[in-house]
């Protein structure tokens, strides 16, 4: 272990109260890590309780549904009214950027104790007292794990669920580059441990609702192949999420559909928001581009084969603005 690891252990191990958080709108990878880290503690004597800043996704309620997990998930409005006073320190997962954690900012502006990072994205800022990244795992699972490991604890199948949870669906169940051979040996372990991984696929992949089917049917309808094939760009309006009576969750994952067509080198989709805020543009590439790099030039970051950005602007607009600087690059 390094000495990162350790700092975390010495520093979780010395508090009676922790709040966990990770990014707004959390995928697989966000809520496994979280609730095997709530988990640890737990087993530990360690209090602790998960900050949603969006709503849990019901295809990921299983990861939470331990008793001994506990959360609390917000909107935009029920932020400012949480008390942070009995809590000894923040650890934060699957993130190193605050625009991933829309008014924690200002919320922590006064806060002296402990703020932990525990991530493996390659875009980060200078922020935490201790920071844990490691930009090579597959998952930020992978790192909660060797913590957890490191701090003497097994990984029983409760802590094992959320692990596997959390790592096969960043890993598109080990489809994507991101995969490593130590990624196979740990999930191996895993299951081992019991995981039930029949009933995990079919909670994940085939639990969708009719609305999530709808919206994707909206997008493909909307895809524009640019660049001889190289580029493509789908659209995502208020009015499909209004028609389709779908939900901002839906559209996880529906970036990878274009990456289907062996010419695509580049998929975005351009999310309108259904009340207020930003345009939300995710990317994925097959490896000619790096995306990573490309959304920073927008504000954004990720992975430099998935990645997202943020854009003020009208749909129609922010798309034009992507497409003119990705169009270079293919």
């Amino acid at each position: 272990m390094t000495d990162q690891y350790q700092q975390i252990i010495d520093t979780l191990s010395g508090c009676r109260r922790v709040l966990v958080t990770t990014h707004i709108r959390p995928d697989g990878d966000a809520l496994g890590s979280s609730a095997a880290m709530v988990l640890a503690m737990r087993a530990k004597g360690i209090d602790a309780h998960v900050m949603l800043l969006s709503h849990l996704p019901t295809k990921y309620a299983f990861i939470f549904r331990d008793p001994g997990i506990a959360y609390t998930d917000f909107e935009k409005d029920g932020l400012a009214a949480f008390d942070l006073s009995p809590f000894d320190a923040l650890l934060v997962v699957d993130t190193g950027t605050w625009s991933q954690l829309p008014g924690l900012k200002e919320k922590f502006a006064g806060w002296t104790k402990p703020i932990l990072v525990v991530d493996h994205h390659l875009t980060q800022e200078a922020w935490g007292n201790i920071r844990l990244v490691i930009p090579e795992a597959a998952a930020a699972a992978e790192i909660v794990a060797e913590l957890i490991q490191g701090w003497g604890l097994p990984l029983d199948k409760p802590i094992a669920t959320c692990i596997y949870a959390a790592i096969v669906t960043d890993t598109g169940w080990f489809q994507f580059s991101n995969t490593r051979p130590y990624t196979h040996r740990l999930c191996a372990m895993l299951m081992e441990a019991g995981v039930d991984t029949d009933a995990m696929y079919q909670a994940i992949y085939q639990n969708e609702r009719p609305e999530r089917l709808a919206l994707q049917t909206r997008a493909m309808q909307s895809m524009k192949l640019l660049a001889g094939g190289k580029l493509a760009v789908m659209s995502i309006t208020k009015k499909d999420f209004e028609d389709t009576r779908a939900s901002v969750a839906d559209t996880e994952n529906l970036v990878n559909i274009p990456l289907q067509i062996g010419a695509v080198q580049v998929s975005i989709v351009a999310t309108e928001p259904r009340d207020f805020g930003p345009v939300r543009v995710s990317l994925r590439s097959k490896g000619q581009v790096d995306v990573a790099k490309f959304a920073e030039l927008f504000g954004g970051g990720g992975h430099a084969r998935a990645s997202g950005l943020k854009v003020e602007a009208p749909l129609d607009d922010v798309c034009k603005r992507v497409i003119d600087a990705m169009l270079p690059r293919l």
